[in-house]
């Protein structure tokens, strides 16, 4: 029989719905229920795409005898941590300081209160129900103990990352970058790109600083490893070379395995670095990399109402990669040995699998298509022409395939991070259809999952109600707003520039804490859990908060409000010391910083030909600016600069210097 979840509409809780374990989604009936019954509360957290989740469930969850022992002692919880990031937050860092790591299936074991005295990730099913029976016991037999220790755990929940507002002024310099960079670069993998560990995680933020930072200070060192990583996860297997886009992270140290799910969240970041890099330097690669990617996203995860799904799953068959991956007779019986020949040394297939582990091959390149050439004697025409026409055979025969499950919600914060990618890559590219979807996708936000208050919704499936739910977090303003930004930025409509300011106000009003300075992940008007936290740690995705200073620092400047401006001062000021010791977890801060430290150029362009200049700006890296302009608008930088000539204003301090007509002539003043 359906437990409650099947009245859910996660695409992760209804995996669950036929689980024999009396599953509750999070709400007041299973939290009322543990305290009326005094009983301790478990909760599994995981998301559609996670292929551990999907084992642990088969091993453990689908058993009877392991469901009956979840049933009788304990109140089983299922949460999403997609749509409920704020539980997963909680949770997960209390299991980090139990058992220093972390990760998904994330289980952890919580008094009637919520408060947490046990928890893992994975476990195998004897491990399992072992634990499950151990744990009930010492609720029975030791309810003082657990009730201890469960208040100490939950005091280092809240204490963690416990941030102060600091009233002195702090003054930054080049001298700073360089003591961050000093530590940080050493974790380099020269070789291969990316950090010198496995498994290698994109990790796109990061390498974003690190090309803006070396375009600013001259850096070679610096961007020579940041292309060298660009290209070693393009070519590697992490990277879909027949349908585009990348998976979530390599389990090993080449990028070549991967784990196979592929995450809105990277895509759409990973878009906007590889269109950061065209601008800095124009490799083809780069383009191809993007032109795909988001070939991808339209044709996979874009709905018709213009927003964008959340992730494809590993998983197809109950086979890891399956989808993905060949073996070399198959590619042979598609392509016919000739063609098979080039495109298997093109991808490393071999005969016995380049994954021999399961036997089959992931594609990956390792040489240039210029080195390749050369060594199979071919012209590089006659090189790209056939790998062309053979990709899309083997596109074609992969179509046929069972599919890999689609998470088709749609989250507000993502789908801000993808919005800024396709206006990053139209920025980079002037590609028309980027920007219309673009367009498509802020009409949507700003329509469905936008409130007249300015209050987000985080979730929207169109299948089930139409409607939007759940309440957004701060990452969902923050990204969102950071999207319509960049939409002003390439349009010069300001009525994305004023939607951007209605969300920062209305998180100033409902996220703000005005003991650290700093903006709480969830809204005062959220239901409370047992800490309420900030989220300051770039990782995977930039931290909330550094998202939100960015984005202040931007709206300052563009309206200028002196109040968005000195707010994002005092965030960085109040993390700064902390960037030095770890600056891959602080890379987006860092970003504010070269801000700081080098200034922003606000570059005004008006008249009739703004829009042209625009694009020949673009046609240049130039990593701290701010765009505005067109042939109208309100916005204080562009008064008295309107006439029937189109000019080019560069601006810095709330200093303009005289306008000029040519893009070359404001590249030096630049």
């Amino acid at each position: 029989m359906p437990n409650r979840l099947s009245k859910e509409t996660s695409p992760y809780l209804l995996q669950h719905a036929e689980n024999p374990v009396d599953w509750f989604p999070w709400g007041s009936e299973a939290l009322e229920k543990a305290k009326n019954e005094n009983k301790l509360i478990l909760i599994s957290i995981g998301y559609s795409a996670c292929h551990w989740c999907h084992v642990m469930e088969h091993e453990s969850f689908e058993d009877a005898s392991v469901a009956e022992i979840m049933n009788e002692h304990f109140v089983c919880i299922k949460v999403d941590r997609e749509e409920r990031p704020d539980i997963d937050q909680v949770y997960m860092l209390a299991v980090q300081l139990m058992t220093g790591q972390g990760g998904w299936p994330l289980n952890c074991i919580c008094l009637p209160d919520q408060r947490p005295v046990y928890g893992g990730t994975y476990f195998r099913k004897d491990d399992w129900k072992k634990l499950l029976q151990q744990l009930a016991a010492f609720w029975e037999q030791n309810p003082g103990e657990a009730e201890e220790y469960a208040e100490r755990l939950t005091r280092g929940v809240r204490e963690t990352e416990k941030l102060h507002l600091l009233d002195e002024s702090v003054e930054y310099s080049e001298s700073d970058l360089a003591d961050i960079l000093r530590s940080w670069k050493k974790t380099f993998d020269p070789k291969e790109g990316g950090y010198n560990r496995a498994p290698k995680f994109p990790l796109p933020n990061n390498w974003q600083f690190m090309l803006r930072y070396a375009s600013l200070t001259k850096d070679d060192n610096i961007a020579a490893a940041t292309f060298l990583t660009l290209q070693k996860m393009a070519y590697g297997g992490i990277y879909d070379h027949i349908g585009g886009g990348f998976a979530r992270y390599s389990v090993d140290g080449h990028w070549h395995v991967p784990h196979f799910e592929k995450m809105l969240y990277d895509n759409a970041q990973l878009v906007s670095l590889y269109s950061e890099a065209w601008q800095y330097k124009k490799d083809e690669l780069y383009k191809q990399v993007v032109y795909q990617t988001l070939e991808w996203v339209k044709r996979e995860m874009t709905s018709p109402e213009g927003g964008f799904y959340s992730a494809l799953d590993a998983d197809s068959e109950g086979v890891e990669g399956k989808f993905y991956t060949f073996t070399k007779d198959e590619l042979a019986e598609v392509l016919g040995e000739d063609e098979a020949k080039i495109f298997s040394t093109y991808f490393n297939v071999t005969e016995e699998g380049n994954w021999p582990e399961e036997r089959t091959n992931v594609l990956m390149r390792r040489e240039s298509d210029e080195a390749l050439a050369s060594q199979l004697n071919v012209s590089l025409y006659h090189l790209q022409e056939s790998i062309r026409t053979s990709k899309q055979k083997v596109f074609d025969y992969r179509a046929k395939r069972i599919r890999p499950g689609l998470d088709n919600k749609i989250l507000a914060g993502w789908n801000g991070l993808m919005l800024k990618g396709y206006v990053d890559a139209y920025r980079a590219f002037n590609e028309e259809s980027f920007l219309r979807q673009a367009l498509s996708n802020a009409d949507f936000i700003c329509t469905v999952l936008m409130e007249t208050t300015g209050a987000l919704k985080r979730v929207f499936r169109n299948q089930y109600t139409n409607k939007a739910t759940e309440t957004a977090f701060l990452d969902d303003y923050a990204f969102v707003c950071d999207g319509l930004i960049g939409l002003y930025e390439v349009t010069f409509d300001e009525k994305w520039l004023f939607e951007a300011r209605r969300l920062a106000e209305y998180v100033l009003t409902n996220f703000y804490d005005p003991g650290t300075g700093m903006f709480y992940f969830t809204s005062q008007n959220d239901t409370e859990l047992i800490a309420r936290k900030h989220e300051i740690t770039d990782n995977v995705i930039p931290a909330s908060n550094s998202a939100m200073a960015l984005n202040l620092f931007k709206l300052g400047h563009f309206f200028q409000q002196d109040d968005y401006a000195e707010q994002a001062d005092v965030m960085l000021k109040n993390i700064f010391p902390q960037i030095k010791s770890y600056g891959s977890g602080f890379s987006n801060w860092a970003i504010l910083l070269l801000y700081k430290i080098y200034g922003i150029s606000e570059i005004a362009i008006t008249g009739p030909l703004a829009e042209q200049k625009r694009q020949e700006i673009e046609k240049n890296f130039i990593p701290n600016k701010i765009l505005l302009g067109g042939s109208s608008g309100s916005l204080p930088l562009l008064q008295d600069k309107w006439d029937s000539e189109t000019k080019i204003f560069v601006c810095k301090n709330r200093t303009c210097r005289l306008p000029v007509t040519e893009v070359e002539e404001a590249l030096k003043l630049i």
